[in-house]
């Protein structure tokens, strides 16, 4: 099978794909982690978009879609593949489907992670990290011992600017922006299936299997 993963920032798409690629012997391929493996491996793609990196810059979609290609020509995932966090714009999915179609595959479903405003940022304003030691906590799902201190060292546990209330709406914002253009490219293609990221991990996941399931039948 092969599927594209998509939703906003904390809907929780990272962690159901990690986990139905392992059920499903499949790669994860997840671009950031792939970046980030290629430049540590000083590989020729990896220098190259270590130059962008480096810059402060954002590594372009061909170098991207290079990686990515490397990674679909493996054996592994000659048995299919979850792609996770690309595409994140009309222009990337057009050419994520050109590359699909030039390794002689199609999509199978593209899964969409439906999660309101409230929870999403429950879930990403909720990160503490410990001033002294750098150990991470989430008031929610991991909270520490005693609040504001860390369990580990004792330290001054406090939320990054990334992880404010105004900056993550922001960042939703921009998210539901460029996404609603590819929600209906993939919905036009009759690839779209839509999944409740709320509740239980594991009935999230018991909804994936059987929406994709169901488009295998």
């Amino acid at each position: 099978m092969r599927l594209v993963f998509l939703g906003p920032p904390g809907a929780g798409k990272g962690t159901q794909a990690r986990d139905l690629a392992r059920e499903w012997n499949i790669p994860q391929v997840a671009t950031g982690d792939m970046l980030r493996a290629a430049m540590a491996s000083a590989s020729p793609l990896g220098r190259e978009a270590k130059q962008y990196y480096d810059r402060g810059e954002l590594v372009p979609d061909d170098v991207i879609l290079r990686m990515i290609k490397a990674r679909l020509s493996e054996s592994d995932a000659g048995r299919g593949f979850i792609m996770d966090g690309f595409p994140r714009n009309l222009a990337q999915a057009e050419a994520l489907g050109r590359l699909v179609k030039d390794l002689g595959h199609t999509l199978d479903a593209v899964v969409y992670f439906d999660v309101s405003e409230p929870e999403l940022l429950r879930r990403l304003t909720g990160r503490r990290v410990c001033r002294q030691c750098g150990a991470t906590y989430h008031l929610v799902f991991a909270p520490p011992t005693r609040p504001g201190v860390c369990d580990r060292c004792g330290g001054e546990l406090y939320q990054r600017d990334d992880d404010r209330e105004e900056t993550v709406k922001h960042r939703l914002d921009v998210y539901a922006r460029q996404t609603a253009p590819l929600l209906d490219h993939y919905r036009g293609q009759g690839l779209l299936v839509t999944v409740k990221g709320e509740g239980a991990i594991d009935t999230i996941r018991e909804a994936i299997r059987s929406v994709v399931e169901a488009r295998r039948r």
